[in-house]
This record gives structure tokens, C-alpha cells and sequence, in this order.
């Protein structure tokens, strides 16, 4: 399960939960798959501005399902990625994340919005583990990408690494056609990144805001799990994710109004196209 977050810091993916046990890795099969697929749908999203924001919103919003098998570049329950590098044991992808706009936030009153940024960069992912019938996968990755806010003349704001364990199921607990996942691990990122979310300039500092300097390191600890079925003329999928901010570098910005970070949401997408040409594809 990609990380992929239909909220502030969330990945595009919609995929779920719980735990077993993993089994020692055996070699990786084929199966056949169409090239593409693809549908459209509705769902509902509740998420806190940004990470430490004491302000919650919640918006509907359209659902697209994308499935693309081509041989460099796809895009599936784990996310859409470009694979550079492919083995049985371990691969090197292209990774990317989004974050949203933040305007009219209470404790950035007077402050400049914050615009969305994009992230991009190499992913360089392991495969622990996995059964003998592939129904449990066990993976380490570790996306390192470079932010730019998105905007008529884009800004640099600096990287992040965000380093995670990864538990994906198929068919869980009996139920077939499910997938479920749980994803957690660490985030760090440069003080430019932190800067541009958690610093206040001294033009911009209240009574109740002091002015303050980011810092770059550790920004917490964040926890994804979901669950998603595809049927065969539609797909739904749920997830909902958790971030403790408690030990970051920028724990004592005035902005930070709340150490924890939650967001969820769901989702059903009615598909629209299946092509006919079939490609062969990891089990």
C-alpha cells in the first residue's frame, strides 16, 4: 500500500487494515491484467488543515479509479508510480505526494495562505516478506522527494524523507476480492519545509502568536490503514490515517496547536472503461 493521502499530507490510495502473521518470500508470479481501466466517483473527506491545525473541515470530493499496467509508469492500489528499477527483492520507483491549500485557518490569522505543494522523487523499496500464496506482503520503503508550492512561478521548499513499514493483504480474513493494508514509519524533513508551514515571522507575531524559527529533523510519526474492494462495474475504499507530532522539531511553534493529526475519508467509483489488451503483471 502506497502511501497516498486524500488529506493534508495524504496519499491519492484508498486500501486497509489489520495484522497477521508474514511468511518467508517466494518467487513472485504473473498473472494477466488489462492495460487500463479507469472510472469515476464520489466520496467524503474530514482532515485538520495541516498537521498541529486545530481546525477541521469537511469536503465531498470526486473519485477517480485508475489502473495503468504499462512497463515503466503505473498506477494502481499502491499509487501511480514510474518503475526505474525492478527485482524480486527489491525496486527503485518514482514517488510523488500533494498537500492542499490552507486559507482562512484560525491560527494562521493574518498570515499568508498557504498554497498546495507537490513532491517528487525516488522511492527505493524493499520486499521483507511475503507468503507462499502472496495474500500478505511485507515491504520497507523509503521516498525521498523534493516539495515545490504549486503556482504561477513554483517555490523550492526544500525535501523530505519519510522512511515506513508496509502490511498489505489480499482476501483478508477469508473475505475475497479485499485488499487491507496498514502503513507506519517516521517523517523528517529540511528546515526550509518546516519553515514554510511552522515558522512566524516577527511582522506576523500577536500576543498570543509569538514570532518563530523552524527548524529542521523528526516531524512526528504517522500510521495509514484502509481497506478497498473492486467489484465489477464499480470500486469503494476507505481509509483513515494517524500522525503523532509529539518529540518534532517544530513541537513548539504557536501554530502547532494540537500534537496529533487525524484524518479519513471513503469513497465509490463506478467504472467507465476496461481496454481489451491484456499485459502481465506481478501477482
Amino acid at each position: 500500500m502506497r502511501e497516498a493521502r486524500p488529506a493534508h499530507r495524504r496519499s491519492t490510495q484508498l486500501a486497509a487494515a489489520g495484522l497477521t502473521a508474514a511468511y518467508l518470500a517466494a518467487p513472485v508470479s504473473a498473472k494477466e491484467e488489462p492495460l487500463l481501466e479507469y472510472g469515476l466517483g464520489i466520496g467524503a473527506i474530514a482532515f485538520e488543515d495541516y498537521r498541529g491545525s486545530n481546525t477541521t473541515h469537511a469536503y465531498p470530493l470526486p473519485i477517480p479509479y485508475l489502473v495503468y499496467n504499462g512497463k515503466f509508469l503505473k498506477a494502481d492500489r499502491e499509487g501511480v508510480r514510474g518503475t526505474l528499477f525492478d527485482q524480486d527483492w527489491v525496486e527503485l520507483n518514482l514517488s510523488g505526494n500533494a498537500t492542499t491549500p490552507v486559507k482562512n485557518d484560525r491560527e494562521r490569522g493574518g498570515m499568508p495562505d498557504l498554497k498546495s505543494t507537490l513532491e517528487i522523487g525516488p522511492s527505493l523499496d524493499f520486499h521483507l516478506l511475503h507468503s507462499d500464496d502472496k495474500h500478505v506482503k511485507f515491504d520497507f520503503r523509503l521516498p525521498l522527494r523534493a516539495a515545490l508550492t504549486v503556482q504561477a512561478s513554483p517555490k523550492y521548499i526544500g525535501w523530505t524523507l519519510t522512511p515506513r513499514f508496509a502490511l498489505d493483504f489480499i482476501d483478508p480474513f477469508g473475505y475475497a476480492g479485499w485488499n487491507a493494508g496498514v502503513l507506519a514509519g517516521p517523517l523528517f524533513a529540511e528546515r526550509r519545509y518546516h519553515d514554510y508551514f511552522y515558522s512566524v515571522a516577527p511582522q506576523y507575531a500577536t500576543a498570543d502568536r509569538p514570532a518563530y524559527r523552524a527548524t529542521g529533523g523528526y516531524a512526528g510519526t504517522q500510521t495509514i490503514t484502509a481497506v478497498s474492494k473492486r467489484f465489477p462495474r464499480f470500486w469503494v475504499g476507505a481509509y483513515m490515517r494517524y500522525d503523532t507530532l509529539s518529540g518534532a522539531a517544530f513541537a513548539d511553534s504557536p501554530l502547532v496547536q494540537r500534537k496529533s493529526y487525524w484524518s479519513a475519508g471513503f469513497g465509490i467509483s463506478w467504472m467507465i472503461h476496461r481496454s481489451t489488451q491484456m499485459v502481465e503483471v506481478p501477482d
